[in-house]
C-alpha cells in the first residue's frame, strides 16, 4: 500500500474513533446550547453582579436575572404565582479585629482563628472560659462512642479535632473508615456542642482531614454570614463558632504543657476521656446585624395528570460577594462554584420546556435556585422545611453544585454510596452516555453532607448531588475554590457540562412521565423520615 493510501486511511480512522468520541461524550448534545450557558456564567460572574452575596446588589442583579429568564421560557412563578421565596434572614459581620488572647498567647483574627456566632447578639464575650479538648467532639451511641462522657462544658470553650476517627485511621470498622459521616462535619460538632452547653468551640484546622486549606475556612469564616432567625433570635444556637488553625493549635497546646500529635492519638482510644486544658479564653466578638429578606427563586413547570407530585431541579445562587481588605476590594465571583450550576438550570427548563411542548410531563417540575448556601444551606434549610412544596410531595431532588467546564469525561461522579434508589436512576441514565458511574474518590470529605439537597436528604426527600469541583482541574481546589481566582473564561469548552445537563434532563423527563417514588436503600435517618412523610 503506498503512502498516499496509508495516510488516507489513517485520515479515516481519525475521523471514525472522533466520532465514536464524540458519540460518547456528547449523548443528546443537540438538546444543549452552550451559548446560553457562556452567556449565563459570563454574566452571573461578572464584577458588576459584585460576588452574588446574599443581601446586596449582587443578589438584587441575580434575581433579577433568573427570573428574566425563567419567564422567557414560559415558565410560572413557583410560589403562588410568584418567583420569589422571601427567606427572613440577619447579616451578621464580626469585627475583624477582635484577638483571641489564652495565657500569654494572642492570636489574630483571620491568621490564627475564626470566630462567627448565629445568635442574633451584637456582643458575646468569653471571659476566663474553661478551655477543654473534647477529642473529636462526638457523640454517637450506635458506634459507642461519647466523647463528652463524664465532663461537663457548660459555658466552656472547646477545642475539637475535624473529621471523625474512621478517616484518621483508615478503619473501616471505625465508624465508616475513610468516607466522612456526619459527625465529621464542621457543623454538626457546632451542634452538638451546643447541647452539651460549650460557650465557644475551635475546630482545629489540618488540611487533609477538613479537605481544604486554611485559605478556604478564613474566606468562608470571615467577612459578612447569614443565618436564619427563629422565634428566639437563635438563642439555642452555640455562642461563638470557631476554628483554629494548626500553629496556633501547636501553641496553645504547648502552653498547656501537652503534645498536640499525641493528643491525637489519644482521642482515636473509645475510652478515650475528655482533657482540660488548666487554661482560659477571652475574647470579645461584637458583630454588626442587619435583618433582612434575601430570596430563593423558584420556576414552575407544571405537570398535567399529576401536578401535584414534584421533581426538583436545584442549584444555589450565592457567592461570597465582595470583601473589604487593607488592599482593596476582592470580588468572589464564584464562575464554577455555582455561577456554572446556576446556568445550568436555566438550561435545563429550557429544554424540559421545550419537551414538555412536545409531550406534556405529567408530574410538576420545580427549578429552584438557593440563596446562601455558602454559609450553612440557608435558604434550602427554609425550602425544605414545605411551606411552599410539602416534602411529602416531592419525588426527588437533583441539585448542581459546580460543573465540569472543561471536556467531557467517560464517567460521572456519585455522592454517596448505596443511599437511594436515585443513584440506579444515575446509573441508568450514565450507560446511555456511555459513561462510568465513579464513586466520589474523596469520600472523607463529606460532599453528601455539603450542599443543599442535604437539607433535602434530612427531610426524606432522596437526592442526587451534581459536583465537578477539582475532579478535572486539580488545581482548583488549591487557587481558586472560594477566591477571587474563581472567574469565568471563555476558553472553556464545557464539554462536561454538556454531558450532565443532557444527563439531568435524561433522569427529570422520566420521573415526571413514571409513577416511581424512589426509596432509601439503606436504613437511616432519611429513610425513617421518609416513611413517616409518605405515611
Amino acid at each position: 500500500m503506498s503512502n498516499k493510501y496509508i495516510g488516507l486511511s489513517f485520515i479515516g480512522l481519525s475521523l471514525f474513533i472522533s466520532a465514536c468520541t464524540t458519540n460518547i461524550f456528547s449523548s443528546h448534545s443537540d438538546m444543549v446550547n452552550l451559548n446560553n450557558i457562556h452567556k449565563h456564567v459570563k454574566t452571573l460572574a461578572s464584577d458588576e453582579f459584585a460576588g452574588r452575596g446574599p443581601l446586596t446588589i449582587g443578589e438584587e442583579l441575580t434575581i433579577n436575572y433568573l427570573a428574566e429568564e425563567y419567564k422567557k421560557l414560559g415558565l410560572a412563578g413557583g410560589v403562588n404565582g410568584e418567583f420569589f421565596q422571601p427567606v427572613p434572614m440577619a447579616k451578621l459581620t464580626p469585627d475583624p479585629a477582635m484577638v483571641l488572647k489564652i495565657g500569654n498567647l494572642e492570636f489574630t483574627a483571620g491568621k490564627d482563628f475564626t470566630a462567627r456566632t448565629e445568635q442574633i447578639n451584637e456582643k458575646i464575650a468569653l471571659v476566663e472560659s474553661d478551655i477543654v479538648f473534647v477529642g473529636y467532639g462526638i457523640n454517637a451511641p450506635e458506634y459507642q462512642w461519647n466523647d463528652y462522657q463524664d465532663i461537663d462544658v457548660t459555658g466552656k470553650t472547646v477545642v475539637i479535632l475535624v473529621n471523625d476517627p474512621g478517616f484518621a485511621t483508615q478503619n473501616d470498622s471505625l465508624f465508616t473508615g475513610n468516607a466522612m459521616t456526619y459527625y465529621g462535619r464542621w457543623t454538626y460538632k457546632y451542634e452538638e456542642a451546643a447541647r452539651q452547653g460549650a460557650k465557644a468551640v475551635l475546630i482545629i484546622h489540618e488540611t487533609a482531614p477538613a479537605a481544604y486549606p486554611w485559605s478556604v475556612v478564613e474566606s468562608s469564616n470571615t467577612g459578612s454570614k447569614y443565618t436564619l432567625i427563629d422565634e428566639f433570635n437563635n438563642s439555642s444556637k452555640l455562642p461563638i463558632m470557631g476554628w483554629l488553625h494548626y500553629d496556633a493549635t501547636e501553641k496553645l497546646m504547648s502552653a498547656a504543657g501537652l503534645n498536640y500529635e499525641a493528643l491525637k492519638e489519644q482521642a482515636l482510644m473509645i475510652d478515650f476521656k475528655a482533657i482540660p486544658l488548666n487554661l482560659t479564653a477571652n475574647l470579645e466578638l461584637n458583630s454588626t446585624i442587619e435583618l433582612a429578606e434575601s430570596n430563593n427563586v423558584v420556576a414552575l413547570l407544571e405537570g398535567t395528570t399529576r401536578a401535584d407530585e414534584y421533581i426538583i431541579v436545584s442549584a444555589h445562587w450565592d457567592h461570597f460577594g465582595t470583601k473589604q481588605t487593607p488592599t482593596g476590594p476582592k470580588i468572589y465571583n464564584g464562575a464554577i462554584d455555582n455561577a456554572t450550576g446556576t446556568a445550568g438550570t436555566i438550561e435545563i427548563a429550557r429544554i424540559l420546556k421545550e419537551q414538555h411542548k412536545i409531550k406534556p410531563f405529567e408530574r410538576s417540575i420545580l427549578f429552584v435556585n438557593f440563596t446562601a448556601e455558602e454559609t450553612g444551606l440557608i435558604g434550602s434549610e427554609l425550602f425544605a422545611r414545605g411551606d411552599i412544596i410539602p416534602t411529602k410531595q416531592m419525588v426527588a431532588l437533583l441539585n448542581i453544585d459546580g460543573m465540569n467546564a472543561l471536556d467531557g469525561v467517560d464517567y460521572i461522579l456519585q455522592y454517596g454510596k448505596n443511599m437511594s434508589e436515585m443513584e440506579d436512576y444515575l446509573s441508568k441514565a450514565a450507560a446511555k452516555q456511555q459513561r462510568k458511574v465513579k464513586l466520589d474518590p474523596r469520600p472523607q470529605n463529606g460532599l453528601f453532607f455539603r450542599s443543599d439537597h442535604f437539607s433535602f436528604a434530612k427531610q426524606g426527600v432522596p437526592s442526587l448531588l451534581f459536583m465537578s469541583l477539582g475532579d478535572t482541574d486539580p488545581d482548583y481546589i488549591a487557587h481558586k475554590y472560594h477566591k477571587e481566582e474563581d472567574d469565568y473564561s471563555s476558553d472553556w469548552s464545557l464539554g462536561g457540562v454538556e454531558q450532565d445537563i443532557s444527563l439531568i434532563v435524561d433522569i427529570v423527563s422520566e420521573l415526571a412521565t413514571n409513577n416511581d417514588w424512589p426509596k432509601w436503600k439503606e436504613s437511616s435517618d432519611f429513610k425513617k423520615r421518609r416513611l413517616q412523610d409518605r405515611q
